[in-house]
């Protein structure tokens, strides 16, 4: 089945109504820019009222000091990295000494302008990256800019990706639009935010609702 993940959430309601609608994974944003960032006092409390079963992703933008500590006390169990827009070929090589599984966020525009054939896969990077997250990232916001990808054009890049790496597709995701995503992309996940908010930092819970039952409706489609 296709992984799950909610992604900004801010407080205990939404985190459970998302576990309860059968997501995989929430995601939470430490981020001061964003509207949905959140504390790691918030997140250590909300993750103790989460099954374990539950994957608790830390989402941090540029070169965020990320350590064992810090990750500990929020009980985190993953990493979502998102490197800045500009230096998107700057692959860090030190993303083996980064502790927690790591999916890596790539805006899929700037994979189409630059290739992904010219990026440098330092060996530790390719062990290290749990899933490579594509994102319709700008310069202006690394994430969650609600605008969707044109899945048709990303086609043959994400082919070519997915041939080394799990796939976590994201970028203005709904539950009327993630369908057709997967029957085009047949990614390994999904990554929502925008898409089941009734404002920033503030969840729906009849779109979340939506949102997961069209992924599970698309997993049976594809498995027919």
């Amino acid at each position: 089945m296709t992984w799950v993940k909610i992604c900004g959430i801010t407080n205990l309601e939404d985190a459970l109504t998302a576990v309860e609608a059968g997501a995989d994974a929430l995601g939470f944003v430490f981020y001061k820019k964003s509207p949905r960032n959140v504390e790691a006092d918030k997140v250590r409390a909300i993750a103790s009222r989460l099954p374990p079963k539950i994957e608790r992703v830390g989402v941090f933008v540029g070169n965020n000091r990320i350590s064992q500590r810090f990750i500990g006390y929020a009980r985190l169990s993953a990493v979502q990295l998102h490197p800045s827009f500009r230096t998107l070929q700057e692959l860090p090589r030190n993303l083996a000494q980064i502790p927690g599984k790591i999916i890596y966020a790539m805006s899929m525009e700037g994979l189409l302008e630059c290739g992904f054939g010219r990026f440098h896969w330092w060996p530790d990077a390719r062990n290290a990256i749990r899933a490579l997250l594509l994102d319709s990232g700008t310069p202006q916001k690394p994430g969650g800019t609600g605008v969707p990808l044109n899945w048709s054009k990303c086609l043959p890049l994400v082919s070519q990706i997915a041939s080394d790496f799990k796939i976590v597709l994201a970028g203005g995701l709904t539950s009327e639009n993630v369908g057709e995503a997967i029957r085009i992309l047949h990614p390994w996940g999904v990554d929502v935010s925008s898409g089941v908010e009734l404002r920033p930092g503030k969840k729906d819970p009849e779109k979340i609702q939506a949102f997961i039952r069209a992924v599970r409706e698309a997993d049976k489609a594809n498995s027919n």
